[in-house]
């Protein structure tokens, strides 16, 4: 199957019928001289009147600045909502964070698993995000070339009709309250649109890592409802991209069933490697619709591998079934 990305794909795309139709990006970043992580995702969901806005800044002493919202939309124009904003300043090449408004700072982050308790006690405190984000490899992935409608799949397990990815830089500021850091980071982007459901996958783990601007892995492995796991993922190394195409992941888990450590080896055309990876701060999210529920763990993580250390996060979806994460 074919896979067709333009630099069109940057911008917006049609509002499709399906009620489900999500259209979102998503950025990361670590800069470890100031030991300051974050992510900030849109999800446009017009055809439902809102859009999923997340800011997550995992702070150097191991608080986190957060906050989740569901402002009103009425189209599919743009990435603007709740505050965050997203620009395409060059397609591929160079993009815009920016956020201001109020952020929970959670002392501690696992209190996100009883949101409404964690958002009430919290202390809300004004929040400013400015990043200037470059892109530094390949682009990878983009749009099945199929007929339209043809994906095979109902609407309501589909998560996602076109996808891509890419590793980058990062510059700017971050503002939390009184405090402010300068960050020049690396780290990793991504586009989807089409129909999406949390729900639709059973349980996935994505990794995504930097050890610096020609450095890097991100390592997918998803299981569906049948049973089937797809494993694949890419190296980044001199700045292009090795296929990866197996990798068997073992995790250790905490009490609350939050990843602590993890053992991945991954294989490609001509090596096999292993990554390590401890979680360094870790915050739990949870996604509910039409009665069912789905955990997504955020852990922003060092990992070390064939001799190089770098940082990403560790983000690990289960569908919650009798009141456990299936894929634990």
């Amino acid at each position: 199957m074919r896979i067709r990305l333009d630099l069109q794909d940057e911008y917006m795309h049609a509002l499709e019928s399906a009620e489900t139709f999500n259209e979102s990006m998503y950025f990361n970043v670590y800069d470890p001289k100031p030991n300051i992580g974050a992510w900030f995702r849109l999800g446009n969901r017009a055809n439902e009147g809102y859009a999923e806005m997340t800011t997550c800044i995992y702070l150097p002493d191991s608080s986190v600045a957060f906050m989740y919202a569901r402002p009103h939309i009425e189209n599919n124009d743009a990435f603007d909502a709740g505050g965050l904003r997203f620009d395409v300043i060059e397609p591929f090449k160079s993009l815009r964070v920016t956020f201001e408004g109020k952020v929970a700072l959670l002392s501690d982050p696992l209190a996100m698993a009883d949101p409404r308790k964690a958002f009430t006690e919290a202390e809300n405190v004004d929040c400013a995000v400015e990043l200037d984000y470059r892109g530094l490899s390949p682009m990878l992935g983009g749009e099945p070339e199929i007929e339209e409608g043809d994906t095979g799949v109902p609407v309501d397990m589909q998560f996602a009709k076109g996808h891509y990815e890419q590793h980058v830089g990062a510059t700017g500021r971050i503002t939390v309250g009184a405090d402010s850091w300068e960050l020049d980071g690396y780290g990793l982007r991504d586009h989807s649109w089409g129909p999406r459901s949390w729900q639709a996958p059973y349980w996935y783990r994505w990794l995504t890592c930097n050890a610096g601007p020609e450095d890097g892995f991100m390592v997918s492995v998803i299981a569906s409802r049948d049973g089937k796991v797809r494993r694949t993922g890419v190296v980044f190394e001199n700045g292009q991209y090795t296929p990866i195409i197996d990798a068997k992941l073992e995790t250790k888990w905490t009490p609350e069933m939050n990843q602590e450590t993890l053992v991945c080896v991954a294989k490609t055309f001509d090596r096999e490697f292993e990554i390590a990876g401890s979680v360094m701060s870790f915050i739990p999210l949870r996604n509910r619709r039409d009665g069912k529920v789905t955990r997504i763990g955020e852990g922003m993580t060092r990992y070390e591998w064939e001799g190089k250390t770098g940082y990403g996060l560790s983000e690990y979806l289960d569908q919650i079934e009798d009141g456990r994460p299936v894929g634990v």
